[in-house]
C-alpha cells in the first residue's frame, strides 16, 4: 500500500537548495541582467495591485481634503457674512453722519450777522404735554446760555430759552399758545404780532385790520421789537388771509419756516449788545430743565 505523502528531501537540504538558487539568480540578474524583461512584466502585473492597495489611502486623503475645504469655505462664508453685516451697519452710520453733517453745514450757513456769537445745541427731549410746545437742548448755564435767548434752526426762528439748567435748557417754541413774536412783512414792512396756535405748523397774526395790505405768500421776518429776537431773521410765511366783515379783524394764518416737528440741531445766538450781559451775569439755574431725560 502506497503512503499518501511521499518523503522528500530533508528541510536542511531544501533550505540549502533555495539559498543556492537565490544566489545564482542574484548573480545572473546583477551581472548578466538576465531578468530585465521579466522584471518589467512583473511590475506591469503588480501595478494594478499596487493601485488597488493604495486606493483606500487615496480615498481617505481626498475625503479629508474635501472636508477640510468645505469647513474652510463654511468658515470663510461665515466671516464674509459677518463682515458684510458690519460694513452694512457702518454704512448706515456713515449715512446718518453724512445727513447730520449736511444739517450742521446748513445750520452754520444760516443768515447770522458776523458780529453775533453762536453755538450749536442738540435736541435732548420733547415735552410730552399736548398743550405745551417745548423742547430741551443740551446747552446750559456752563455754556453761557441765558433766559430769553434766541434759538434758530437752518431755516428760521425756533423759539426762545425759557428755563436754564446747569447743562441743559428748555426752549419755548414760537408755536406755543403762550408765545408771541413781533414780525414785519418783507414786502411792505408792515408790522404784526405772530402768536402761537398750539400746532407746530401754524401761527396766527393778531389784530390785523381788514384794510391792512397782507397777502398769501408774504414772508415775515423778526422786527427786533421787544428786545428778545434780533432783527432780520425769517419767522414764517403767510398761508391764508380771511377777511370777514362780520368780525372786527381779519383772520391771517402763517406757517413757521423752522422745521419745528423735525428739530435735531439748533443755533443759539448771542446778539452783540447781549454778549457782555451773558458773560458777566450768572444765568438762573432751573431744576425743571433737567427733569426730562433724553
Amino acid at each position: 500500500m502506497d503512503t499518501i505523502f511521499t518523503r522528500g528531501p530533508s528541510l536542511n537540504n531544501r533550505l540549502a537548495l533555495a539559498v543556492a538558487l537565490s544566489v545564482l539568480l542574484i548573480f545572473v540578474d546583477h551581472k548578466l541582467d538576465g531578468f530585465k524583461s521579466t522584471r518589467v512584466y512583473l511590475n506591469s502585473f503588480m501595478s494594478p495591485l499596487q493601485y488597488l492597495a493604495n486606493l483606500p489611502s487615496v480615498l481617505l486623503s481626498e475625503s479629508a481634503e474635501r472636508l477640510t475645504s468645505q469647513q474652510h469655505l463654511i468658515e470663510e462664508n461665515k466671516r464674509l457674512t459677518n463682515q458684510v453685516v458690519k460694513m452694512s451697519e457702518r454704512l448706515q452710520r456713515f449715512e446718518i453722519l453724512e445727513s447730520e453733517n449736511a444739517q450742521l453745514r446748513q445750520l452754520l450757513d444760516a443768515p447770522v450777522r458776523p458780529q453775533v456769537r453762536r453755538m450749536v445745541g442738540e435736541l435732548m427731549a420733547v415735552d410730552n404735554n399736548p398743550f405745551s410746545q417745548q423742547v430741551v437742548i443740551n446747552k446750559g448755564a456752563i455754556d453761557g446760555v441765558y433766559m430769553s435767548q434766541s434759538v434758530l434752526d437752518d431755516r428760521g426762528i425756533v423759539g426762545q430759552v425759557m428755563e436754564v439748567g446747569t447743562t441743559n435748557s428748555r426752549v419755548l417754541l414760537i408755536s406755543d399758545l403762550t408765545h408771541a413774536i413781533p414780525v414785519r412783512s418783507v414786502r411792505n414792512n408792515i408790522r404784526f404780532i405772530a402768536a402761537g396756535s398750539g400746532s407746530l405748523d401754524e401761527l396766527f397774526l393778531e389784530h390785523v385790520p381788514h384794510s391792512v395790505d397782507v397777502r398769501e405768500g408774504d414772508l415775515l421776518m423778526s422786527s427786533g421789537l421787544g428786545k428778545v429776537f434780533p432783527e432780520g431773521y425769517p419767522v414764517a410765511r403767510v398761508t391764508e388771509v380771511v377777511r370777514d366783515e362780520s368780525r372786527p379783524f381779519a383772520r391771517v394764518k402763517a406757517r413757521p419756516l423752522a422745521r419745528l416737528n423735525r428739530l435735531r440741531y439748533m443755533l443759539l445766538l448771542w446778539p452783540h449788545e447781549n454778549e457782555s450781559k451773558s458773560e458777566n451775569t450768572t444765568a438762573p439755574v432751573s431744576d425743571t430743565a433737567q427733569e426730562d431725560s433724553p
